[in-house]
């Protein structure tokens, strides 16, 4: 399978865990897929608007969040390197989550990076980070190395002299210590519309507000071609899998789920 680009992320809801953080994750991800108007696995989504509202108006904040699909960027996107495949990455990955202890992102809360909303974590979140840095450097030899033009969409100018070093070093600016976890809800709102905002999102997420919310597998996404949205391609249980019934030698992903 040929692939525009990769990623790894977190996607909550499609972990394994059967426990009341796994139905919070569930739940999540419904809310999520309803105000995005998208499911990475291509199901069909309910089309919920808050009140007051139109889908057209929710659509119109959520471009690009929408076409990333509700996730948590842990390996950000990435060219394949010359001579390595997807399913290269797939098994490597599957490697690594089976050797990963499931962490969570606790006591989720709403957030503001820069001028868009994400939910983010509200307290501790060093397993979380252990997690993203693993991710980071053990698959990072499947990274193509930047092109210029990539480096400059990067705007390094922009970037702390640390921002830099870390983009030239492993093909982003905000990993390692400046990893901060988030799951994209909206693209960038101006000022004027702040508030109105994070009124609606705080009512749209309110009951999964305050949970500690499981990251108990890793997912590949790809993207087939620059424009294309990005699509969940598998999904790689991490070591609280141990519970559960083995998984047959050779396998990477759970039933349904693989693309």
């Amino acid at each position: 399978m040929t692939v525009w680009r990769a990623a790894v992320y977190a996607a909550p809801g499609f972990g394994p865990t059967s426990s009341p953080a796994g139905a919070h994750a569930t739940r999540l991800r419904g809310h999520a897929e309803e105000w995005l108007g998208r499911a990475v696995d291509g199901r069909d989504v309910p089309r919920r608007t808050p009140a007051g509202w139109t889908r057209d108006e929710v659509d119109a904040i959520t471009v690009a969040a929408r076409s990333y699909g509700f996730h948590g960027t842990l390996k950000p996107p990435f060219h394949l390197t010359p001579g390595r495949s997807l399913d290269e990455l797939v098994r490597a990955v599957d490697h690594l989550a089976a050797r990963t202890p499931a962490a969570s992102v606790p006591r989720l809360r709403l957030g503001r990076l820069g001028s868009f909303f994400a939910l983010v974590p509200g307290a501790d979140d060093a397993p979380l980070r252990s997690v993203a840095d693993a991710v980071v450097t053990e698959l990072d030899a499947f990274r193509a190395p930047l092109t210029d033009h990539d480096r400059a969409r990067r705007n390094p100018d922009a970037l702390t002299e640390r921002q830099r070093d870390l983009l030239d070093y492993w093909g982003y600016p905000y990993v390692l210590d400046e990893f901060r976890f988030h799951l994209t809800l909206t693209d960038r709102i101006p000022d004027a519309r702040q508030s109105v905002v994070s009124d609606v999102l705080e009512s749209w997420f309110g009951d999964v507000l305050g949970q500690d919310i499981p990251l108990d597998a890793l997912t590949v996404f790809t993207q087939a071609t620059p424009d294309a949205p990005f699509l969940l391609h598998s999904v790689h249980p991490m070591e609280v899998c141990a519970l559960l019934p083995p998984r047959a030698p050779g396998t990477s992903t759970m039933e349904g789920i693989t693309r």
